[in-house]
């Protein structure tokens, strides 16, 4: 193992960004990946080298200790494991990357996402994969309240609960949960596709129980699939949906605004 020596151990922030290359190299089943040690290294390095052009390869973010901002704005086909609890907004505006939390998210995590995906390992704070454009966020534990709010294409998958106000204003994409979900599920949603193992709380305003076609069996299958969980069975979840009738104002619905 080859280590390069870190700079950050001095009190000089400017030392420190002068050697954005602390990190230390280690094999893998796929090849050589770079490791970065928080303890030593700044957040801000870390997500500066994940930013820098051309780039490949594999990293590693070691002790997170649940610090903000971990792994954002990255651009690149490249494969980001957090080995750790992290804080807001982690992978926050990810495209092309594969991002791995080994451990739970704190809010926001996959915000404005567009590509790539996004593995929370553990259980997700509020607003999961808000405003989110594409890709695929999997949170394998339980997501707190507005999980997917104003959605906008993403996908995602939740492995148990997700808290009140989901897929609030949700307007494109699909939004699995495979246990129950709080209050006023799908409130104001748009074009989303919210399906749902267990049972809602309560439906949030214009969100209605719409029928499972068969297009629809398979698109679920080949989410869950995705998200590994390919032994559910599509016909134990309900599909929900926008009724339309939030779309324009219409005096005639002025008590479900």
């Amino acid at each position: 193992m080859d280590t390069v020596t870190s700079s950050s151990e001095t009190s000089s922030s400017r030392e420190r960004s002068s050697d954005t290359n602390s990190s230390r190299e280690r094999s893998s089943e796929t090849g050589t990946s770079t490791t970065f040690d928080l303890r030593t290294v700044s957040l801000r390095d870390v997500n500066a080298a994940l930013h820098a052009p051309d780039l490949e390869g594999e990293f590693v973010i070691e002790c997170p200790a649940g610090a903000h901002n971990v792994a954002v704005g990255i651009d690149a086909p490249v494969k980001v494991t957090v080995d750790g609890h992290v804080g807001y907004y982690a992978a926050g505006m990810n495209q092309q990357a594969d991002v791995t939390i080994e451990g739970n998210a704190g809010t926001g995590v996959a915000e404005n996402m567009m590509s790539g995906t996004v593995w929370v390992k553990g259980n997700a704070s509020q607003s999961a994969g808000a405003t989110a454009h594409g890709g695929l966020l999997v949170i394998e534990g339980n997501a707190a309240a507005r999980c997917g709010i104003s959605m906008k294409g993403v996908d995602i998958v939740v492995g148990g609960d997700v808290g009140h106000m989901s897929a609030f204003m949700a307007q494109a994409g699909r939004l699995v949960i495979r246990g129950a979900a709080g209050d006023a599920l799908g409130d104001s949603i748009y074009e989303a596709r919210i399906y749902l193992r267990g049972e809602p709380a309560s439906l949030g305003a214009d969100c209605v129980h719409k029928e499972m076609r068969p297009e629809h069996h398979q698109e679920l299958g080949r989410l869950l699939k995705a998200a590994g969980f390919a032994d559910d069975d599509t016909r134990d979840y309900t599909r929900y949906g926008s009724a339309r009738k939030l779309y324009h104002f219409d005096v005639d619905h002025a008590s479900s605004y």
